[in-house]
């Protein structure tokens, strides 16, 4: 049966319970093309996928361009030539179809419902494989106290002046889910990540000057920075808003969470602070509050506090600034 097709695929991706994946799978591609990409694992050559599949390598050709457009087939480039493989996990599949050209507002909608409805279990699933958030927020350098050390794991203008090569992308979050105004182009690709997006047209390149100009547009506009929680090298960092963020999507999600903190967490210099409330107002995760003890200087949760920098950027006297609190938890380097 045809339905199965996209059940098996939902499957591959490790997402066999999904009843809305197999639906955006079937929006996104034919039977003959659910049958295609099945046929894509391990990764094969383009003769090697017309063999399997009895295909023309004309008709191959035209459906490796079409669906690697699609956000559906990726390319990994080998001495001996490219080999081409299906999209392998929900995370993978989210962002490269969200940001097709030609997607519908029909797989949109499923998207946020996804993400509101069965998106928490698959994040539950990826920390438990690695006992850590998958994810991780890397606080805003500036706003980090001078006598306070920072790791290059913690430095966005680190891994920029690294990159080999630099890509941004609108947000897929605010893309599917549309609940603010914040700016969409906002999010960075490095290296591989970038080569991939500026070859799909998914991204454009951007030169390491522009990206640092990006990252403090983020800072000015709010956005919290976030990169996958590793060790070693990352692909991407996200400039997130709460509202639309899949990582801060729920209640639930935010439990459990997604994404850690940083090593530091705000403070308020009572000397300074003119009792004005806008850190309070600020704070996305309710870390900064008034006590009822009559003072209107904001306190710091320091549980709830994930030591992004926002408050201390949008503090009009200069203070808030962010101290080391914690010993850093990352996931190996592979």
């Amino acid at each position: 049966m045809v339905e199965e097709l996209y059940h098996e695929l939902t499957k591959a991706i490790g997402a066999g319970d999904s009843k809305i994946i197999p639906k955006i799978f079937e929006g996104l591609c034919t039977p003959v093309e659910a049958r295609f990409l099945l046929s894509a694992s391990p990764p094969r050559t383009a003769e090697e996928l017309a063999a399997g599949t009895g295909l023309s390598i004309e008709k191959v050709e035209d459906m490796i361009s079409s669906l690697f457009q699609r956000g559906l087939l990726f390319k990994s480039r080998k001495p001996d030539g490219i080999r081409y493989y299906r999209v392998r996990h929900i995370m993978q599949f989210h962002d490269a179809t969200i940001l097709s050209d030609d997607i519908s507002k029909d797989i949109l909608d499923l998207w946020k419902e996804h993400t509101k409805k069965e998106l928490p279990e698959f994040f539950w699933t990826m920390k438990n494989a690695t006992g850590r958030a998958p994810g991780r927020v890397i606080p805003i350098h500036h706003t980090i106290r001078p006598q306070n050390q920072v790791l290059d794991k913690e430095d966005v203008r680190a891994y920029i002046q690294k990159a080999k090569s630099l890509a941004v992308t609108r947000c897929t979050c605010r893309v599917s889910s549309g609940n603010c105004h914040k700016p969409l182009e906002v999010c960075l690709q490095l290296d591989k990540s970038a080569d991939y997006s500026i070859e799909r047209g998914s991204g454009r390149s951007v030169t390491k000057d522009e990206a640092l100009d990006i990252m403090k547009k983020a800072e000015n506009e709010g956005l919290i920075h976030k990169a996958e929680n590793r060790a070693g090298r990352i692909t991407m960092l996200c400039n997130c808003c709460t509202c639309c963020c899949v990582d801060w999507s729920s209640e639930e999600v935010m439990s459990i969470p997604v994404a850690g903190p940083s090593r530091f967490c705000a403070e308020i210099d009572e000397g300074i602070c003119s009792e004005c409330g806008i850190c309070v107002e600020t704070c996305a995760f309710d870390a900064l509050y008034i006590n009822d003890d009559g003072s209107s200087i904001p306190f710091v949760d320091k549980e709830k506090c994930l030591g992004c920098g926002v408050c201390a950027v949008r503090c009009p006297d200069e203070a808030i600034s962010l101290n080391e609190v914690r010993e850093p938890d990352y996931i190996p380097a592979d």
